[in-house]
């Protein structure tokens, strides 16, 4: 059973990766967009805005990283949308393969379709004069919170894709996403906003994967902050995911 769903959740992923590339300009245009953002916070916001580090833009890129992510899950909503009302689904629902291999497919073209985006913002972020003398480890770190975070927001994703009416219906979902790392210690120091704006900025999730990745590329002393980030990651996928999988269940019933 196992095998079987692997093999058919393979090849329906290169299905999925061969639509992506033959339309980059979606990887394109989340890409465009954070990279966007950095340079707007850097070149004109970052000299009015006192990070305490020596450079604005290391202290930055965790949040728009997860920016990148919250940008480029949209579209996995909207591919999926597109594959629910082309009636593809019923296709495949009528071959003999695993079911659940279809939503798998989708999410894993959004994990690697995402990792392009993140490197691509990342190699800008290099040439705006990030730096980091973090080791191995903590970069594997920082990937995993950030494979975490996709994974999350890709099942989450996965609900609008299979029950929006329009395309507009299942684009207007990421834009609280996109808009959560505003409302966090991504771009300013969380002791600086007004009371109600800190106690919700410092008890969401955004808040605790960004210190805790900052952290990490900074060599700072991580602590527990890590295993909250990634707690907070892990609970949110384990709810998207059963929400998912519950919606598609009953969609395709």
């Amino acid at each position: 059973m196992t095998t079987h769903f692997v093999h058919d959740t393979c090849v329906l992923l290169r299905r999925s990766l061969r639509h992506v590339s033959r339309s980059l300009d979606t990887v394109i245009t989340t890409t465009i967009m954070p990279i966007a953002f950095m340079l707007l916070f850097v070149y004109v916001f970052g000299g009015a805005i006192s990070s305490g580090t020596t450079s604005y833009v290391n202290y930055l890129l965790p949040g728009i990283l997860l920016i990148t992510v919250a940008s480029g899950v949209s579209y996995t909503a909207f591919r999926l949308f597109l594959d629910m009302k082309s009636g593809i689904f019923e296709r495949f629902h009528s071959m003999p393969i695993s079911r659940s291999s279809v939503l798998w497919a989708h999410v894993l073209t959004s994990l690697v379709a995402n990792l392009v985006s993140l490197t691509v913002v990342v190699l800008v972020a290099v040439l705006l004069g990030f730096r980091s003398a973090a080791g191995v480890t903590a970069y594997f770190a920082v990937a995993g919170l950030l494979v975490l975070f996709t994974l999350a927001l890709t099942w989450i994703a996965v609900i609008p894709g299979l029950t929006a009416q329009s395309p507009d219906g299942v684009s207007a979902f990421s834009y609280p996403l996109v808009f959560l790392p505003f409302v966090s210690s991504a771009f300013v120091p969380t002791r600086t906003m007004p009371a109600a704006v800190r106690a919700f900025a410092q008890h969401q999730p955004v808040t605790s994967v960004v210190n805790a990745m900052r952290d990490l590329l900074t060599r700072q002393p991580v602590g527990s902050s890590v295993w909250i980030a990634a707690a907070w990651l892990l609970g949110v996928l384990v709810v998207a995911y059963a929400g998912a999988i519950l919606t598609y269940r009953r969609r395709i019933s």
